[in-house]
């Protein structure tokens, strides 16, 4: 990270005919009490290294080694990443600075971004919407894709596979750049087929399935990349414009589907990389700029995006109670496009670092098909920030700093397109009013940085704001995939959360310890609540508010035996309980259980340019009793992982091998957060993952 800084620093003050090389530029503690000392939260920054290191086939997969931080999955191709138990819109994912807007709603799909485009990423633990809005209550996973290549012409070619799931799959970059500009483009391919757990056979609704080979019939997937960037580097000013599309298509578990899989005529065990019915695709396409203009003192920062989510659900059409077959298989489509700008304003006055910004975003989301769950709906938000970061010595920073936040939603009325008896007359029954809600808040944020020998102390609170999304006001239908009926509440309130978080840090040239403590108090967290109805034959879960205590812990310790061996010791635990409702004393539905992780890695030299390492890491997750009746508990397990990494010059270029295996002993388990613990799946058995990369 710094040798790229530094290189894009002096090219851009070099004549254009100049070539700079840098030597290995070793962090030192002192650099690292210094990166802790940026902010008073919890942040941990995560290199191009790291991701090529510990390849688990998804971005999240990847990123899940990191205490606090989880990828939620359904299926082998889909994750979205949870931070210390809050995810979808209590987590902002923010890609060259610009909240991305899929839609973060849907358990049942992942993230729409290329994970091989990305340079560097950066998890901020805790709450963040001082600066993000309102979707980051409970966290920030920030990637960036915009490095400025120091070379004439680069690039890299990937190759990777994944043995569960049979995942093959390539990526490509080039880069260069001639004098003050610079461009990028990338590409990635992924195929992948059913994916195989560790049975024979699940129960759905006390019905025994089998399972051909052990694997979920019709879980295979592609998914397709690209993206490209012109941009331009001066000594003042730089500015880049980025256009990507990911595409992504995945079939649903068909005997999640009941009894229309059962009758149906399709041949799911013909073979296991066809996509049938029921399947999914999205297509997400986005257009951003990122400009940047510094001086000495001051540093002005703009950003701009379009991004247009397109999805579709296709399934066989069958009638449903008094729904008539419908024609054709297009059961949803929603489309939503999203407009945002924001821009930032740094100035150094003095021992000050001011900060401000305002920011605003625009959505517009339309829908179709003959199933229904979401109504149309248009957004509008709009934020202003300032703070101020106080350095008092060189061991003492404090900070603080205010938000305001106004956002407006509308949902479009609607009524089914075939008609049920409602008190003894045939009508076409409302799922959804046409309603205007309007939303302010004040949030506000304070934190301090202490350092003292070797020792890091940071403690930040605060109080943060999230709007009720569209789905949580206006839902009303069956979602098949999670195996469940959601119904929105259109009284929802805003949710509203203070929070306290703490982070306590030592370290010498052996060994480092790091505590991370937190607690959340919501008056009215929004959440599903699980019931004991049964609407269209599934189980009724519907939006809710209650007064909700969380606290928890990260801890990890690592201890750099000698030149070659390091091992570690990590665990995270969360606690949560409802404060009023009718489940005052029961926590939250897939409420996160705690675990512990224990490694050892041997590297072959540290302080080698291209070092062989090995890992060999035991995954330990406790049993969860903690639950929301009905929901049912879930067994503690364990699973034994490894991975290795070695690099290699080959006619002057660097080439990369990593390989990542998962689930070692082929157990038997489930996740507590998984949907699919619901009709008895358990998570995937044995996978090894390979990646083979060379930078040219």
């Amino acid at each position: 990270m710094i040798d790229m800084m530094l290189a894009t620093l002096l090219w851009a003050t070099a004549p254009a005919d100049t070539t700079i090389t840098l030597r290995d530029v070793t962090v030192t503690g002192q650099q690292r009490r210094d990166y802790q000392m940026r902010t008073s939260q919890s942040e941990i920054q995560i290199g191009h290294e790291y991701l090529q290191e510990h390849f688990a086939g998804s971005l999240m997969q990847t990123l899940e080694a990191i205490p606090g931080v989880k990828a939620m999955a359904i299926g082998s191709g889909q994750s979205k990443p949870t931070i210390r138990g809050l995810g979808f819109n209590r987590l902002a994912v923010a890609e060259d600075g610009v909240k991305h807007e899929g839609q973060q709603w849907g358990d049942d799909h992942g993230l729409e971004i290329d994970q091989f485009a990305i340079d560097r990423a950066e998890v901020i633990k805790g709450p963040a919407a001082l600066l993000y809005g309102s979707d980051a209550i409970g966290g920030v996973l920030s990637l960036y894709t915009n490095h400025v290549p120091t070379t004439s012409f680069g690039g890299s070619v990937q190759l990777f596979g994944r043995t569960n799931n049979e995942q093959v799959g390539a990526s490509a970059k080039v880069e260069g750049r001639q004098g003050r500009w610079f461009y990028r483009a990338n590409a990635t391919v992924i195929d992948y087929g059913d994916y195989k757990v560790p049975t024979d056979s699940i129960q759905y609704y006390s019905y025994w399935i089998r399972l051909k080979d052990g694997r979920l019939r019709n879980t295979a997937g592609c998914e397709r990349d690209g993206s490209v960037m012109l941009g331009y580097a001066g000594y003042n000013f730089h500015t880049d414009v980025r256009i990507s599309d990911a595409y992504a298509k995945s079939g649903f578990f068909a005997n999640a589907h009941g009894l229309e899989v059962r009758l149906s005529d399709i041949d799911y065990d013909h073979s296991r990389r066809d996509i049938d019915l029921p399947y999914q695709w999205v297509n997400h396409l986005k257009v951003l700029s990122h400009s940047t203009w510094r001086t000495e003192m001051t540093a002005l920062e703009l950003n701009l995006a379009y991004q247009n989510n397109l999805r579709e659900e296709r399934s066989e059409p069958v009638s449903h109670g008094y729904m008539p077959t419908p024609d054709g298989s297009l059961e949803r489509r929603f489309n939503k496009s999203t407009y945002t700008a924001g821009l930032q304003l740094r100035h150094t006055l003095g021992r000050h670092e001011l900060r401000g910004g305002v920011s605003s975003e625009y959505q517009h989301n339309r829908r179709d098909g003959w199933g229904f769950i979401i109504p149309d709906f248009e957004t509008l938000s709009a934020g202003l920030f300032a703070m101020d970061r106080y350095t008092l010595s060189d061991q003492l920073i404090v900070n603080a700093g205010v938000r305001y936040d106004y956002g407006e939603t509308h949902i479009h009325s609607y009524q089914d397109w075939f008609k049920t008896p409602v008190d003894g007359v045939m009508v076409n029954q409302q799922r959804s009013a046409d309603t205007r809600r309007h939303f302010s808040s004040m949030t506000w944020s304070a934190g301090v940085n202490y350092a003292i020998g070797q020792w890091v102390m940071k403690a930040n609170v605060g109080k943060s704001f999230r709007m009720p999304i569209p789905k949580e006001l206006g839902a009303d239908g069956v979602n098949y995939h999670i195996f469940r009926y959601e119904r929105g509440n259109a009284q929802l309130d805003p949710e509203q959360s203070y929070q306290i978080d703490a982070s306590i840090s030592w370290a010498n040239e052996a060994w480092e310890v790091q505590v991370e403590p937190y607690l959340n108090y919501f008056p009215n967290y929004i959440y599903l609540n699980p019931t004991a109805q049964y609407v269209e034959g599934l189980q009724l879960y519907h939006y809710t508010q209650a007064e909700v205590l969380r606290y928890g812990l990260e801890a990890q310790v690592k201890w750099q035996m000698d030149e070659h061996w390091q091992a570690h010791v990590q665990g995270e635990y969360l606690y949560a309980r409802q404060q009023s409702g009718e489940k005052k004393g029961y926590t939250l539905p897939f409420s996160t259980p705690w675990s512990t992780d224990l490694g050892v890695k041997y590297s072959s030299s540290i302080t080698n340019s291209q070092p062989l390492t090995v890992s060999l890491n035991a995954h330990i997750v406790g049993a969860q009793h903690e639950i929301v009746p009905p929901e049912k508990p879930t067994d503690g397990y364990w699973t034994l992982n490894m991975a290795c990494a070695k690099d290699f010059t080959w006619g002057g270029n660097t080439l990369h091998v990593a390989l990542h295996a998962d689930n070692l002993l082929n157990r038997h388990y489930y996740d507590h957060t998984s949907y699919y613990r619901l009709i008895d799946v358990p998570e995937p058995g044995r996978n090894f993952s390979l990646m083979v990369g060379l930078d040219f």
